[in-house]
This record gives structure tokens, C-alpha cells and sequence, in this order.
């Protein structure tokens, strides 16, 4: 009893640390973090800086010989504005030289007497400068959209990679979908933040030669120019603040108006919504959140406009505090005409490059912020992984699966889905379960599958406990065909090769899996047959009806060629005769094998070795058709209800 003791103190520990494992785990968690993350502050995204380095890191590793030119290509941009300003500033001081002294009497005599040359070699100088700079600047597009293109192709990857592993439980909690969805749209558009980032590098530089010009000749008007710039820079900073916490707070009904645009308008539910008349219903919820959604953005918008024009204002008011003292300066005779083209012309370009980059800075907070809807979903740890030292799954099969007092609750849920589970399913037998609807039956084979962890007791096979084997290789031993099996939008054949993907190139073996569901006469009747892509999503797609898309799901079953074989309710568009048809085959093909199956036809649940019944998460009993029959319990009750239906 010590194994089941530890089992069961393992599994409290587990239900109490869901939500924390997962921080929004539970529905109260996840909105208190909401909350908390809407009025995310200064120290919330100075705190998701931390965000950027793992950010360049990951484009580093994407491609270092793109990031290394892009930032070679942009520190060469970053010295042409201030090197073209100076060389303007000498042309015109060489324009000014030469109509002082006064020898030009015709452009030929002027050419020819060489007093036009410095003039000319600078404006050849500052032409090759400007067509260096278009160059570059087409250079460094071309180079970074091709390294945006990887990077958020590389995401993708990472995102379904770290999706596969997370348990189904996951998938099931709604504030770990908003993260989901959260993090789903951070892998695109991330080229935003790639260029904002590269090009502040860039104006930085730029910056810098600029402010190294201007305090040669003025220093106090660095001074006068940071002056004017902060404002601007609290201003957007609070702002954006503002603006994430709205986005991050509307993630859930943001999610709902993607479900009514894709109900609205999608083939998979375009007859119930004509044969109901639902569009008006549907269109009114959308119109309803999106309005709702459009004032919050409206107000946010109107107010930081309103704002942004004032703290701007001052800025302005700067850089013409500045001109009229450059101006003055040259009036008086300590500046050229030069000098103030290229003071005035300095101090503009470092005021528009440093509010770009104060301004800047703020953006890239609140979008290291929404790249943390990224790498915190990447932070979620699933519970059910492989042991460190695991277990080779028995081969074959010997004793078979057995529960021992095994209980399972969903998270957030103060109802058991199923307890005290006690029965064995034994090597080679087709077990039935029958129950009526959340009597338990489908969670009980997600457990068998370990899909599910129990929250109290174990499964152990051959007397090993689930938890002691390689996870992989258990789910490779189990072919499982559910009620809500996916209708892959691929050809007939990848569809049944979706039972065991890497044998997809295995032509004998697909076709063979067919023929064991019945579902080689359907793919043959196809136009191209194995090669026919199934679904309306795409052209030259083929719709199958429910019963033909379920004699395909069965045949994954059959292709998988595992252990153990689960058939859940996958049969319920097939009219009797199919079902019987199927089950009779699956009899027959399961010989020597273990097998679970459920039907809420009796007259095919009879051929099973064993049932089980299940009433509301418990057994309730256990025998054979004629031996439940005898006992005259809730399964010959319902065996009675349904075969009066026939009389």
C-alpha cells in the first residue's frame, strides 16, 4: 500500500500546484493577472526589457550572416546623414568663397582656370554619397525582410514544437488559450520590432556624430535639446503603457470575435447558420464587441493625439530657440553661412533622431511586453513527461492495465470526472465501456492513454506504473480513434498515414488500414483516389460525408498497429448495419491484441469479452452481455430502453 500512499500525495501535490505551474492556470489566476498585467507600469516594462536579449538571440542563431550584414549595412547608413550634412556646409562655404572674390566672368574661363574644381569635386562627393545611401538602404530591406522571413518562420516552428509538448489539460484551460493565442500572434510581425531595434542602433550612431558636430561648436544646445525632448519621451512612454494594457485585457474577446468572424463565415458551419438564421445573431455579437472594442481604442487615440500635439509643441519651440541663437551667431560673424546650414540642419536631424529614439526606446518596451505573451507561453512546463530514467513499455503486452483506486478531476472543477477506479484490463481482451453521457468513459481512456495524470491512486501495466515509462514510447504502443477526430484537410492517404505519419510513403500499408476500416471502397471512388485531397478548405478539395470521414479515422486505428486500440464513439455516423460491419472487423483484427471500445449501440457493445458500465465517474459493474443481463442493473436497463426502440 506504500507505492498507492506516495501515488496519492503525489497527486494532491500536482492539483495544487496547477495554477502556479502555469501562473494563469487557474480562471481566478488568470484574472488576477490579467488585471495586474492592464496596469502594467514603468517598472513592468523596464522589467520586460529582459525580454530583448533572448529576442536577439534567438535572431543571432536564426542567421548570423544576416544579422552580422544587416548591422554592417546599417552602421554604414549610420555615418552618411552627418558626412552629406558637412560636405553641404563646405559646398556652400566654396559658393560663398567664390562670389566674394569675385573672378568668375563665365563658366567656360572659370572651368578652364580650375577655380571651379574643390566646388565640383564635392558635388560629385556628395552625389556618390546620396546614391550610396539608396543603395544601402535597398540592401538593408532586401536583408532583412529574407532574415524577418526566418526568424518568424523559425517561431512558428518553436511555438507548434512547445505546443506538442504541453499536456491536453492545457488545451482545455481558457487562460492558457489566451496565452496561446497571445503568443500565436507574436510569431508573426515580429519584422517590426527586428527593424525598430536594428535602426535605433543605427540612429544611435548617427547621434552620435551629429552631437559630436554640434559640441564643437555649441555645446549648451545638446542641453537645450534633451530639455525640450522629455516631455515627448513620457508622454508616448505612458501612452504605450496604456495601449498594451488595453490589448492585453481584451485578449478573451478578442478570441471571441475571431470565433463569430470564423462561425459566420466558414464552410464547416454555413448550413446550420442558414437552416437557423443565425447571421443576424452572429453579426449582431460581432458588431457588438467589435463597437465596444473600437470606442476603448477611439478614446485612447483621441487623448494621446491631443496630448502628442502639446509635448510636441515643445520641442518645436526648442529647436527655434536654437535656430534663432545659430542665426544670430552668424549674423554676428562667428559662424559661416556654412556653419549655420550646418548647425541648423544638425540640431534639427539630432532632434527629429533623438525623439525618434526616445520614442523608440518606449515602442520597444511595450513590444518587449507583448513579446513576454511569447516567451512566457514558452516557459509553460508540462506535467506529464518522461521519468529520467524511464521504462521500456512491455513487448508484448503480458498482464494488461490495471486501475488502482484511480480518481481524475478537470482543473477549476470541484467534481470528480472519475474515482475509485479498481479493475484490471488484461492482456488480449476487448473491454466495452458503456455509461450514459459524463458517466466518465472517454476521460477514462485519456487516462489509459496518459493524456491525463489521475489525481489520486495509478495505472500500472504489467505492474509498472505509467509514470515509470518513456511517454513517447507508451503513446506509440496506443491507437486511439476518438468521437471528435480531426478531419484533416490532406489526401485520402495522408489522412490514414496520420495513424503512424512516419510510414506515409508506406503505400501497402496505408492501403491495408483501409481495407481494415472498410474505407478502401470510399478513397477508390475518389477521382484521384489515394492522392485526393479531402475537405472543401482548399480547390480541387473533395467533401466526404460522417460516416466516410469515420471509416478513415478507423483506419488510423488499423495503421498504428499498436498495443492497445481505443475506439471511442467513432462510429456514430454509421447507420447499424455499418457499425456492426465495423465492430465485426475490429473483433477480428483485434485478435491477440488489447482493445477498449464505446458505443452507445448495445447490439455492437455485446461482442466485446467484458463490459464495463459506468455511472456518473464510478463502475458500477463489470461482466459479460449475458451476465449484466442476468444481474437486471442499469445495464440491462438501458439494453431494455434501446432495444424497445427497435421492436
Amino acid at each position: 500500500m506504500e507505492p498507492l500512499r506516495r501515488a496519492r500525495a503525489c497527486a494532491i501535490a500536482r492539483v495544487e500546484a496547477r495554477g502556479a505551474r502555469r501562473g494563469t492556470g487557474l480562471s481566478e489566476g488568470g484574472a488576477a493577472a490579467r488585471s495586474a498585467q492592464g496596469r502594467a507600469g514603468m517598472r513592468a516594462r523596464v522589467s520586460a526589457l529582459r525580454n530583448l536579449a533572448p529576442f536577439l538571440h534567438l535572431i543571432w542563431s536564426t542567421s548570423r550572416w544576416l544579422t552580422a550584414s544587416s548591422l554592417a549595412l546599417r552602421l554604414l547608413r549610420a555615418m552618411l546623414p552627418a558626412t552629406m550634412l558637412y560636405v553641404g556646409k563646405l559646398i556652400i562655404d566654396e559658393a560663398v568663397r567664390l562670389v566674394d572674390a569675385g573672378g568668375i566672368v563665365s563658366l567656360p574661363q572659370a572651368w578652364d582656370g580650375g577655380l571651379l574644381a574643390p566646388l565640383a569635386g564635392l558635388l560629385a562627393l556628395e552625389f556618390a554619397l546620396a546614391v550610396a545611401s539608396d543603395v544601402l538602404a535597398r540592401l538593408v530591406a532586401l536583408v532583412e525582410s529574407l532574415l524577418s522571413e526566418r526568424v518568424t518562420n523559425r517561431t512558428s516552428i518553436r511555438l507548434m514544437e512547445h505546443a506538442a509538448t504541453l499536456d491536453l489539460e492545457d488545451f482545455e484551460d481558457a487562460d492558457v488559450q489566451d496565452r496561446l493565442d497571445r503568443a500565436r500572434r507574436q510569431t508573426m510581425g515580429r519584422m517590426t520590432l527586428m527593424a525598430q531595434l536594428f535602426g535605433q542602433a543605427q540612429d544611435l550612431v548617427t547621434i552620435v556624430v551629429f552631437a559630436a558636430g554640434l559640441i564643437a561648436y555649441a555645446p549648451w544646445l545638446i542641453v537645450l535639446l534633451a530639455l525640450a525632448l522629455v516631455p515627448a519621451f513620457i508622454g508616448e512612454s505612458h501612452f504605450n503603457a496604456l495601449n498594451y494594457a488595453l490589448n492585453y485585457q481584451w485578449t478573451p474577446e478578442r478570441r471571441q470575435l475571431e470565433y463569430l468572424r470564423q462561425t459566420g463565415a466558414s464552410v464547416e458551419t454555413a448550413k446550420e447558420v442558414k437552416i437557423f438564421g443565425l447571421n443576424g445573431f452572429l453579426i449582431g455579437r460581432y458588431r457588438d464587441f467589435a463597437e465596444r472594442f473600437y470606442r476603448a481604442n477611439r478614446a485612447l487615440a483621441l487623448r494621446r493625439a491631443g496630448w502628442g500635439v502639446l509635448l510636441a509643441g515643445l520641442g518645436t519651440l526648442g529647436y527655434y530657440a536654437a535656430y534663432a541663437y545659430i542665426a544670430w551667431r552668424t549674423v554676428s560673424g562667428a559662424f559661416s553661412i556654412g556653419d549655420l546650414t550646418f548647425l541648423a540642419g544638425s540640431f534639427l536631424r539630432l532632434r527629429q533622431l533623438l525623439e525618434g529614439l526616445l520614442v523608440g526606446v518606449s515602442q520597444v518596451a511595450g513590444q518587449a511586453l507583448s513579446l513576454d505573451d511569447l516567451f512566457s507561453f514558452f516557459r509553460i512546463a508540462p506535467e506529464i513527461v518522461s521519468p529520467a530514467d524511464p521504462k521500456p513499455v512491455p513487448q508484448p503486452i503480458r498482464e494488461g492495465f490495471r486501475f488502482e483506486d484511480v480518481g481524475f478531476r478537470y482543473p477549476g472543477s470541484d467534481l470528480w470526472a472519475v474515482r475509485h477506479l479498481d479493475f484490471t484490463l488484461r492482456a488480449g481482451e476487448v473491454l466495452a465501456l458503456v455509461g450514459e453521457n459524463g458517466a466518465g468513459k472517454t476521460t477514462l481512456v485519456k487516462l489509459l492513454a496518459r493524456l491525463y495524470e489521475p489525481d489520486e491512486g495509478r495505472i500500472l501495466l504489467d505492474g509498472t506504473d505509467l509514470r515509470e515509462l518513456d511517454l513517447d514510447q507508451l503513446r506509440a504502443n496506443v491507437g486511439v480513434i476518438f468521437q471528435d477526430f480531426v478531419r484533416y484537410h490532406l489526401t485520402a492517404g495522408e489522412n490514414v498515414a496520420v495513424g503512424r505519419i512516419e510510414a506515409r510513403d508506406d503505400a501497402p500499408r496505408i492501403e491495408a488500414a483501409a481495407r481494415s476500416a472498410l474505407a478502401d471502397a470510399v478513397i477508390e471512388r475518389l477521382p484521384e483516389g489515394y492522392a485526393q485531397v479531402v475537405g472543401r478548405r482548399f480547390r480541387n478539395g473533395v467533401d466526404l460525408s460522417g460516416g466516410e470521414w469515420q471509416k478513415i479515422a478507423i483506419a488510423r486505428a488499423y495503421m498504428r498497429d499498436a498495443q492497445l486500440l481505443i475506439l471511442d464513439e467513432p462510429t456514430a455516423a454509421l447507420d447499424a448495419r455499418a457499425e456492426a460491419e465495423v465492430f465485426a472487423r475490429f473483433k477480428a483484427l483485434s485478435a491477440g491484441r488489447t482493445a477498449v471500445l464505446i458505443s452507445h449501440r448495445f447490439s455492437s457493445v455485446r461482442m466485446a469479452d467484458r463490459i464495463l458500465v459506468l455511472d456518473r465517474g464510478r463502475i458500477e459493474a463489470v461482466g459479460s452481455h449475458d451476465e449484466l443481463m442476468a444481474q437486471h442493473g442499469r445495464y440491462a436497463e438501458l439494453f431494455e430502453l434501446q432495444a424497445a426502440g427497435y421492436r
